[in-house]
């Protein structure tokens, strides 16, 4: 009987890849779209921004004849001058208007860390009746425009005679039902046994809230604070129903004031865009700031 060797493995039969089914071209093209729809939608976001730098720099006549361009010619610095007080050539009062909106955010913005960090602790943890009809109410708040309430909020105001001052500007503001909303979701998440804990050891409900649980919430605390500054940075329709004493005007109602000529001057469209521009930066320095924990909250939380 013949004895076989053994059997030799099949010699693999080499595939070669042709450039159509090669994953690098399509990797390549993919690439080369997104990027380029990245650049495209980059363009589009800072375009308006660049036109509105580029034109604070020009002169009345230059951005009346090229409103567009992005190169001034002849480059003036004048608008510029008068945002930095030389009041000389128009009386506008940028000081008091630059004052003001800060004065008003800062107590907005603290006011509705206050609140909207006690509120969603109450939600979260609390027990108490009509804990479900207090979270319906507010989640509730959220499909009521803002237009709706200028009106009642106008009426409340001046009812209470506080038309004409800081705390007219500022109480309506205080309610926030996002930021109760992030809060209550934020403090859902901290485990309870730390505060089971906590009261072992003899803390108390704002002892534990303040030393235990705040604390683990400031990526939560942070992202309220971007929105609170923000929204009341550029709020604009409350202020205009709430305030109509030239010294408490804030920058957006002092550039609606220019915008319609009640200032004396001509178009005057470089010192419109310069204001404009004074107006984001301090936005764009707080996300600037504080930007690594709002991308925090979002990656561990799903907000986008």
């Amino acid at each position: 009987m013949r004895r076989r060797g053994p059997r030799r493995p099949a010699e693999a039969v080499p595939v070669v890849l042709t450039d159509r089914f090669s994953p690098w071209p399509r990797r390549l093209a993919f690439r080369t779209v997104a990027y380029g729809l990245l650049a495209l939608g980059t363009i589009v976001y800072l375009g308006p921004f660049l036109v509105q730098l580029a034109t604070s720099f020009k002169t009345d006549a230059g951005a009346t004849a090229n409103p567009v361009s992005l190169i001034p010619s002849p480059v003036s610095t004048a608008a510029w001058e008068i945002v930095a007080g030389d009041n000389s050539a128009y009386p506008v009062p940028v000081a008091r208007w630059v004052a003001n909106s800060f004065v008003v955010t800062g107590c907005v913005t603290l006011g509705r860390l206050l609140i909207d960090s006690l509120a969603g602790y109450a939600l979260a943890r609390l027990r108490f009746p009509g804990r479900s009809a207090v979270l319906a109410t507010v989640i509730a708040v959220l499909a009521v425009p803002n237009i709706v309430l200028l009106i009642p909020r106008f009426l409340v105001v001046n009812q209470l005679g506080l038309f004409n001052t800081y705390a007219g500007m500022v109480l309506p503001l205080l309610f926030d039902a996002v930021g109760i909303l992030l809060m209550r979701a934020a403090f859902q998440a901290v485990p309870p046994e730390l505060e089971e804990a906590a009261r072992i050891d003899g803390a108390g409900v704002l002892r534990t809230f303040w030393s235990v649980v705040l604390p683990l919430v400031k990526p939560a605390l942070v992202t309220v604070t971007i929105f609170s500054f923000q929204g009341s940075w550029n709020e604009f329709t409350h202020f205009l129903v709430a305030t109509s004493d030239p010294d408490l005007a804030t920058l957006n109602l002092g550039i609606a004031r220019l915008s319609a000529g009640d200032l004396a001057g001509p178009t005057q469209f470089p010192l419109k865009l310069a204001l404009a521009t004074l107006s984001t930066i301090p936005i764009a320095v707080v996300y600037i700031f504080f930007s690594r924990y709002f991308i925090r909250f979002g990656a561990t939380t799903g907000l986008k």
